[in-house]
């Protein structure tokens, strides 16, 4: 299917000075921030000159010379009687499958590394050996059992059942099925609900992993914007009537990588939309915790009229909330779709771990005593970040965002991957904004950064930052290159 973007559409995505006094140097420039940004996404068909130009104000002149600019600069291509699309320069890479290398983490060797690229806390230590405790005193009970339980153990599924029902979102424990983290229930989603093909649609940008498991089962992304003001649900609905989807994919609670809240009437709007076309909506709610300036919000299927959220699948982990080293996770579902993911389960791993289960099951009944201490300590690890980031690199620029773990900071030009470099060799490791992106090379201009490290910790990881971005000579603008994040 050819995408379009329309004259009038792409003129409200220009920044307000372009709009105004529409140079063609700096009608260029925008174009070529919108691309990389993902706000214009790769191969759409940009509005012909003449159209652009009325939309503008401006004169055919300026926007031919603007999209002569693009081609020569290698954003944008023209083929005769097709109009021009939009691309990125060679040299820019599809993302490939993320993997520890010398180009993506801090060399193996030295003690004094800091990595920034995973968003995710240590175990909380009186807990863990609280949960610990009881697991050492409950095991012999459960050790003469054979030990496979598909659908996770009983209790375990009954308990995260009733903290569904809690938030708001009526649940029983035959809807929930126990994963091996949230990662691994969106693949058991993905395998089961789509064939190779298949349309996904997917916020942009997005968890890298999910992305990265797309690809791998063959499956066809469709971008929908989500930027530093949230979700462009015009766009959505419509790609949604356009590419009717199999499935779509989203993070509404503190979005990973921008932080963004998705307002209750674009929740309504999604599941409307969802239904209307016939698609899957899976619901990755893994940081819906981490409210850290907000209540956390209720699960997106619990604004639903009865009935009407049967094509919802919510998925979640104590991955960000405990441990990321507790491998447990759920399926939220109706109770049909259970049973069917509990058979492509089997076919893949037979059954979760009961230790690990046996350990998770107290996590979860306390978090609600444990959960505020650690999201004080994130308040103050957020604030640590943004006074190093003001200190060291003003001239970047970041929104703090009302939850989740980490800042999505616009570095002001294309060097995101040429930055991780050089940080990696000063023992620095980053998360990449192209890790991010639906279509390579895109959001070469960000990186993702957690506060999820102490103060100390993350003034140092900023300090190496702004020596590798601005001791030397200039950073070239990024090449595609594989990284590894979470």
């Amino acid at each position: 299917m050819d995408r379009t973007i329309g004259s009038r559409a792409l003129a409200a995505l220009l920044p307000a000075e372009v709009r105004a006094r529409p140079g063609y140097r700096s009608l260029a420039e925008a174009v070529r921030r919108l691309v990389l940004d993902g706000r214009v996404p790769l191969h759409v068909r940009l509005p012909a000159e003449r159209e652009l130009a009325e939309a503008l104000g401006a004169s055919r002149a300026t926007v031919t010379a603007a999209y002569d600019l693009l081609r020569e600069s290698g954003y944008c291509r023209s083929r005769r009687g097709s109009g021009t699309w939009t691309e990125l320069p060679d040299g820019h890479g599809p993302v490939g499958a993320h993997l520890l290398s010398a180009t993506g983490a801090p060399p193996a060797d030295r003690d004094d590394g800091i990595d920034l690229a995973i968003a995710a806390m240590g175990a909380p230590q009186e807990g863990l050996a609280e949960a610990l405790a009881q697991v050492a005193a409950r095991l012999p009970a459960l050790a003469d059992d054979p030990g496979y339980h598909p659908f996770g153990l009983p209790e375990l599924r009954r308990a995260v059942a009733d903290r569904f029902t809690r938030r708001g979102l009526a649940t029983r424990p035959e809807q929930i099925l126990v994963t091996a983290g949230a990662q691994h229930a969106f693949v058991l989603v993905a395998s089961l609900l789509c064939h190779a093909g298949d349309r996904v649609v997917t916020e942009n940008p997005t968890y890298a992993n999910v992305l990265d498991a797309l690809r791998h089962a063959r499956l066809r992304t469709v971008p929908v914007v989500v930027s530093d003001a949230g979700w462009d649900m015009d766009h959505t609905e419509s790609t949604l009537r356009q590419t009717v989807p199999k499935l779509a994919y989203a993070i509404p609670d503190f979005h990973n990588p921008t932080g963004a809240l998705m307002p209750a009437e674009e929740r309504l709007r999604l599941l409307s939309a969802t239904r209307r076309t016939g698609t899957w909506l899976v619901v990755d709610e893994t940081i819906a915790d981490i409210a850290l300036d907000v209540p956390a919000p209720q699960p997106l299927a619990a604004l639903a009229r009865r009935g009407a959220a049967d094509h919802v699948v919510t998925i979640g982990s104590l991955s960000k909330t405990h441990w990321g080293g507790l491998r447990v996770g759920w399926i939220r579902a109706t109770e049909k779709l259970v049973t069917e993911l509990a058979a492509v389960r089997v076919a893949a791993d037979l059954t979760g771990s009961v230790l690990d289960q046996l350990v998770a099951l107290p996590l979860l009944e306390s978090a609600e005593r444990v959960l505020p201490a650690r999201l004080a300590q994130l308040r103050d690890r957020r604030e640590a970040l943004v006074r190093a980031l003001r200190r060291h690199t003003p001239e970047w620029s970041w929104r703090v965002p009302p939850g989740g773990l980490s800042l999505w900071v616009d570095l002001g030009g294309p060097v995101g991957s040429a930055l991780a470099e050089r940080a990696a060799a000063a023992g620095v490791h980053i998360g990449r904004g192209a890790r991010f992106g639906v279509d390579p090379g895109t959001f070469e201009h960000r990186i993702r950064i957690p506060y999820t490290l102490p103060a100390d910790r993350l003034e140092e990881g900023i300090r190496r930052l702004a020596a590798a971005c601005y001791d030397g000579a200039p950073l070239p603008p990024s090449v595609e290159r594989p990284h590894w994040v979470a």
